[in-house]
């Protein structure tokens, strides 16, 4: 029979390993959060930073926060179309470990351009404008993928929502190669108000969806036009889609029934870029 001995070091080692797999843990987790010089914390700090003209692109405020401070954070982000974001103190406590007095702010890489001007001035400059919509469109990569197509093909805007659109951050940037310094932007508060805009500037809105049997190929985009992309999981909103000119689809004759969207979304572009040519 062996006897087994007892290990006075046992427990000492065993709650070593714990702190080190907790400290790895931890540091496999930290490298999720985007660098700090992308994010203002305290409420203080991201009002200066409003009144100093920053972009930002989201701000994340404690759930319960109801200071008169806080309040008058509210009123400053309102002029500003950022998309603010209710959320439990933990969910903040997962971008620092620094005092954030509730309040977090992810910067902007970029400059947004207005909606209103930018179309007025396609139109000043004698162009046809081509832009292309995103309705839900969250996932980072798909987002700076379709940029980036947007800028090879000519494309003269890309317009997305205040809310329910991907993050424009740094791995956005790096997923447009770029693109995204090139692109004119244009975030809008209501995408219903932009979509009524458009069509009263005079531009044909193209829905991709499945939602009908017209292929995509059967609608003129030489005229001045939007393409409208909805999200892989929900396609476009149906109110959206209401406002929309045409609806159109791609052909799917495989056993796969979709496309992914930055995909779909390049398809669309250059078959403008096909009719335009021609």
């Amino acid at each position: 029979m062996i006897k087994k001995s007892y290990n006075p070091n046992f427990n000492h080692e065993y709650r070593e390993e714990i702190r080190h797999t907790s400290r790895e843990a931890k540091r496999t987790y930290d490298t999720k959060r985007p660098p700090e010089k992308e994010m203002i914390f305290g409420v203080r700090a991201v009002m200066e930073a409003i009144d100093a003209g920053k972009v930002l692109d989201k701000v994340l405020v404690r759930r319960d926060m109801s200071s008169a401070i806080g309040r008058e954070l509210l009123i400053k982000l309102e002029g500003t179309g950022t998309q603010i974001q209710r959320v439990p103190i933990e969910k903040l406590n997962q971008f620092t470990d620094k005092n954030h007095q509730g309040v977090i702010a992810f910067l902007s890489p970029i400059e947004f351009t207005p909606l209103d001007s930018l179309v007025q001035s396609l139109y000043d400059e004698g162009k046809t404008p081509l832009l292309m919509m995103l309705d839900g469109v969250t996932d980072v990569r798909n987002f700076g993928a379709i940029a980036r197509t947007c800028v090879c093909a000519g494309v003269d805007a890309l317009i997305i929502g205040t809310r329910g659109s991907a993050a424009i951050n740094g791995d956005a940037v790096k997923a447009s190669a770029g693109a995204l310094h090139s692109l004119p932007i244009c975030k809008v508060e209501n995408l219903q108000n932009a979509l009524r805009y458009l069509q009263e500037s005079g531009l044909r809105i193209v829905a991709a969806t499945e939602h009908t049997d017209r292929n995509y190929t059967e609608v003129d985009m030489t005229v001045p036009t939007c393409i409208v992309m909805g999200s892989e999981e929900k396609g476009i909103y149906e109110e959206n889609l209401k406002l929309c000119t045409d609806q159109v689809r791609l052909p799917m004759t495989g056993k796969i029934e979709s496309l992914n969207v930055s995909v779909a979304a390049g398809v669309f572009i250059y078959e403008a870029v096909r009719q335009r040519m021609q």
